[in-house]
């Protein structure tokens, strides 16, 4: 049985497309990555899965429970940690936790060991009885985090985890992150914009653009796929003759792809000490001057591009219904 299931899942607001028609499934054990710009979906998705939206198709399993008709189940089974930082600065921090296990309904004899189980994971012992007004905003997260590992969930899903936090904070959630799954053996779902993120802390990433799953797959297989190796030169002249000789070096063996970009021409290849000679040598024929050129490993920027066609944006111009707003709404309306 899948930790998750989702099958040809679809959520509109309006005429609006948050969600499109997607299907995917994540293994138990397993740090899966959702992956997209703001407004591609990522946090719909979550609000789907931890039921806090019901979709307008398809359907969605968590922990064999289906996120709609078996809704409370699906709960006791979960723990999410939302985008937005919610501890009461006026509580400390084992005061927090203590509010979020009567929340979660932990039994009461083992409120008190949970919460030093988890405080301790999180390295936020000796900060515990201090008011969380004092708190950086990295350990702020940190006991959000340590507020949804109290019921000691199957699967934990973690929203931008590490949204405006610094790239030392960040790390250090990683580190958080994996020993959770180690000590606990649960499911882990996290939504991310960060390239990096996605990178190195995920078993597998979803990538998600406008609604819709571009690929699902291990970040080095993604990286592979595309090629071995990044060859980017751009030409002094002869740009008269520039489509002809993309059109040669798109014919070398090894090459499994060319593009140009604002006259900046990109070669993804898996032989590069082979193709390199060969694309000067393709130029000198043609009267071209190569004013620079450089070598790289693939990365998941130009995975992202190369399936979505663009770079990673920070807004959507589409977006034009609020996910909270519509929560809200639906809250109010009992769906």
């Amino acid at each position: 049985m899948y930790a998750i299931e989702v099958n040809s899942l679809t959520k509109k607001f309006g005429d609006f497309k948050a969600v499109d028609n997607i299907s995917f499934q994540v293994e138990e054990g397993e740090i899966f990555g959702f992956l997209g710009p703001n407004g591609a979906g990522k946090s719909t998705t979550m609000m789907i899965l931890t039921t806090l939206l019901k979709p307008t198709s398809g359907y969605a399993l968590v922990g064999g429970h289906n996120v709609v008709s078996e809704a409370k189940k699906v709960r006791k089974k979960i723990g999410y940690v939302q985008q937005e930082i919610s501890v009461d600065e006026f509580l400390t921090g084992r005061e927090n936790l203590y509010l979020h296990a009567r929340i979660n309904q932990v039994p009461n004899n083992q409120i008190s060991s949970r919460i030093d189980e988890v405080i301790e994971l999180v390295e936020l012992t000796e900060k515990q009885d201090k008011a969380t007004l004092t708190y950086s905003g990295g350990m702020r997260k940190r006991l959000d985090i340590a507020n949804g590992l109290l019921s000691r969930p199957s699967v934990l899903f973690l929203d931008e985890p590490t949204v405006g936090l610094d790239i030392q904070t960040r790390r250090k959630i990683w580190e958080y992150i994996r020993k959770i799954r180690q000590d606990f053996g649960m499911t882990i779902f996290v939504t991310t914009h960060y390239m990096e993120e996605a990178d190195n802390l995920c078993d597998r990433i979803g990538i998600i653009d406008f609604g819709k799953i571009q690929i699902i797959d291990k970040p080095k297989a993604m990286k592979s796929a595309i090629g071995n190796e990044i060859i980017t030169f751009s030409l002094v002249d002869g740009k008269a003759n520039q489509d002809t000789l993309i059109n040669q070096i798109s014919k070398i063996e090894f090459v499994k792809e060319v593009k140009n970009k604002q006259d900046l021409i990109k070669v993804l290849s898996t032989k590069s000490n082979e193709v390199i000679p060969k694309i000067f040598q393709e130029s000198m024929n043609l009267g071209i001057n190569i004013s620079s050129l450089s070598l790289k490993q693939p990365t998941l920027d130009d995975v992202f591009i190369s399936y979505t066609g663009h770079e990673l944006r920070d807004e959507t111009e589409n977006q034009k219904y609020s996910r909270r707003k519509e929560f809200n709404l639906n809250r109010r309306r009992g769906l």
